[in-house]
């Protein structure tokens, strides 16, 4: 199966191919870059046919851009997916596996994506969550990033909560502490964090009656507002990275009151699959670290609604920041000027599998949501199948705007999707996760995900196989089965291949 283009009809998408690239080209030098993260956002949204979710900005986005159906992180948590899209290398290639190394202790040289742009005349800034936490690079960016400072809590019982966890873990000496054991010897920058300890959290959720830049998320839509005030007027590469839905979820109430608890969709596949190495999974270890959630065991009756709703409260607060930054790009008249990115860093469990948050091989985990919007967008809110990933976004951006794509890129540029969606494309999107000193690699073909993971020495530990044609949701394992033994090694071959041997024959 090709990818696939809705709803624009394939022969208009294939006329207006003809001219894009030089469209692209000849406005490459009034070409802005606004680049909208979102922290652990799944493709729940109303453009992805989640039609409960009420997203009608990111929709919006979409019904003007093109969305990726199938576009996967290199590696679901945040520091490891952000690096590889931010530098277009992948995990074993920036070394990055875990939230505490800066990939300019492992490639120091290696010039980022909005460094690149900075290079060539742009105006680079970050606002919010660009980078994870305190692994900024300042090389990036043209001036220094800025982050919103606002409280985490509003109510009285979650401020007692969060004040009882930092008690007990104190006096257990569990008190999470961060401790920087790297620093680079010219600027002082942070290279390595060692952290010990569990975090003092309050409740994973709340939902205070206050005004949305009241939290983050609203702080930050009104400095991304005031910045392209400040910079419509020269060439500018502005990132954008919203907080939420990222524990705790907390939101506006009036973001709550748009979902009816009673009308929450739980997981319908609660349970571990059928088949699955104890090594693909894990305990939810972020979730309880929350003071409403158990250490161990199952959730209390009903919290799982509780979350799930609390979550898609957060999709929505966000969604409406977005639109307020999108909407002010159009007052400015920048729509024509700008090209604009949205990504989520990577997938989120909601109780699938048995599980809650990221750190997964999982389709749950790695799928993401992608959109992106050209001025001269061909195929306006078509939505491709096409197999994509993060290391894409950085080669993307470069061809769209006109500047030379680096060498050492590991993605393939996605430009002839945006005018052809349904054209032939990758064979393969590659996602890793460790597990000790064991490395999971997976990789998601058009019909199959298949994942080894592998031993320090090379050897294969043990493997999966999910078929998506028979069993959409991923719940039962194939791998160990004899009538499948055949194409276990078929896609062990292809998988080993890498992903040089799945990019496209014009990526090649």
């Amino acid at each position: 199966m090709h990818a696939q283009v809705r709803p624009v009809a394939a022969l208009a998408v294939i006329a207006l191919a003809v001219g894009y690239a030089a469209d692209s080209a000849a406005a490459s030098d009034k070409l802005n870059v606004l680049f909208i993260a979102v922290d652990d956002l799944r493709p729940e949204l109303g453009c992805y046919g989640i039609t409960h979710v009420k997203s009608p900005n990111i929709d919006k986005l979409a019904q003007s851009g093109i969305a990726f159906n199938r576009a996967y992180c290199q590696q679901a948590v945040c520091s490891p997916s952000r690096t590889s899209l931010l530098t277009g290398r992948r995990p074993d290639t920036t070394k990055v596996h875990d939230l505490q190394t800066h990939f300019r202790g492992t490639i120091p040289d290696v010039i980022t994506l909005p460094q690149h742009f900075k290079q060539h005349g742009y105006h680079t800034q970050s606002l919010g969550k660009i980078y994870h936490g305190s692994l900024d690079d300042p090389e990036s960016w043209s001036v220094p990033s800025w982050s919103p400072r606002t409280a985490t809590y509003y109510k009285q019982e979650s401020l007692d909560l969060l004040e009882r966890e930092k008690q007990r873990l104190k006096a257990t000496g569990r008190l999470r502490r961060n401790e920087v054991t790297r620093r680079d010897p010219k600027t002082g920058m942070v290279l390595n964090v060692r952290r010990t300890g569990t975090p003092a959290n309050g409740p994973a959720w709340e939902d205070p009656d206050v005004p949305d830049n009241g939290l983050r998320d609203g702080a930050l839509a009104d400095k991304a507002i005031e910045t392209l005030r400040t910079i419509k007027d020269k060439p500018f590469f502005l990132a954008v990275g919203f907080y939420k839905p990222h524990l705790p979820f907390v939101a506006p109430k009036r973001y709550f009151d748009l979902y009816s608890e009673q009308a929450i969709r739980t997981a319908p596949n609660p349970f571990a699959p059928q088949g699955v190495p104890e090594i693909a999974l894990h305990n939810s270890g972020e979730l309880r670290s929350y003071g409403d959630i158990p250490d161990t065991g199952d959730l209390p009756e009903g919290k799982d609604r509780e979350l799930i709703r609390a979550y898609l409260a957060c999709v929505s607060f966000t969604d409406a920041q977005i639109g307020r930054v999108l909407d002010e790009l159009d007052r400015l008249g920048l729509r024509d000027k700008t090209i604009v990115v949205l990504w989520g860093d990577h997938g989120w469990h909601l109780g699938e599998h048995g599980m809650w948050c990221k750190h997964s091989n999982f389709e749950i985990a790695t799928r993401v949501p992608m959109i992106f919007r050209t001025p001269q967008q061909p195929a306006r809110g078509a939505m491709t199948d096409a197999l994509s990933e993060f290391v894409d976004i950085y080669p993307t951006l470069c061809e769209l705007v006109g500047l030379p794509i680096p060498t050492g890129l590991e993605g393939a540029s996605l430009a002839p999707l945006l005018a052809a969606p349904n054209r032939p494309w990758k064979k393969a999107a590659f996602s890793q996760y460790p597990r000790d000193k064991t490395m999971g690699y997976s990789m998601r073909t058009d019909r199959y995900r298949y994942t080894e993971w592998q031993s320090p020495g090379g050897g294969v530990d043990s493997t999966e196989l999910y078929d998506y044609e028979t069993d959409p949701q991923g719940n039962v394992n194939l791998a160990d089965k004899p009538e499948h033994k055949a194409l276990a090694a078929r896609l062990s071959q292809m998988l080993n291949a890498g992903w040089q041997d799945a990019l496209p024959a014009s990526g090649k």
